[in-house]
């Protein structure tokens, strides 16, 4: 049973930093595409950041210069540092990941159930 769990979140002011993570458990061969999303209050999930198996990240015009993801293949472990938040910054964030579950190259979406980050003004 392969599971994403998320950390991290909390409760900051404007201006301050967070860093979110995501572990991925279970029978694992390894992770390809991961990302973060976010949902905020009355708002359709977006996304917020991703990485691929090679490292390349693209990520929303709201966060570019403020927010890094970034990926630890040995530990089947997603990051997401976010620095100078916004209030606007205030969601639920997920992790989504394609992941490998056998050695000859299966690969099954999940999702994480969330981690709330609240920016204050």
């Amino acid at each position: 049973q392969v599971q994403l769990v998320e950390s991290g979140g909390g409760w900051v002011q404007a201006g301050g930093s967070l860093r979110l993570s995501c572990a991925a458990s279970g029978s694992i061969f390894g992770i390809n595409r991961a990302a973060w999303h976010r949902q905020a209050p009355g708002k359709q999930r977006e996304l917020v950041a991703g990485i691929i198996n090679g490292g390349s990240t693209n990520y929303a015009d709201s966060v570019k210069g403020r927010f890094t993801i970034s990926r630890d293949n040995a530990k089947n472990m997603v990051y997401l540092q976010m620095n100078s938040l916004t209030p606007e910054d205030t969601a639920v964030y997920y992790c989504n990941a394609d992941i490998r579950v056998t050695w000859y190259g299966t690969t099954n979406g999940y999702w994480g159930q969330g981690t709330q980050v609240t920016v204050s003004s």
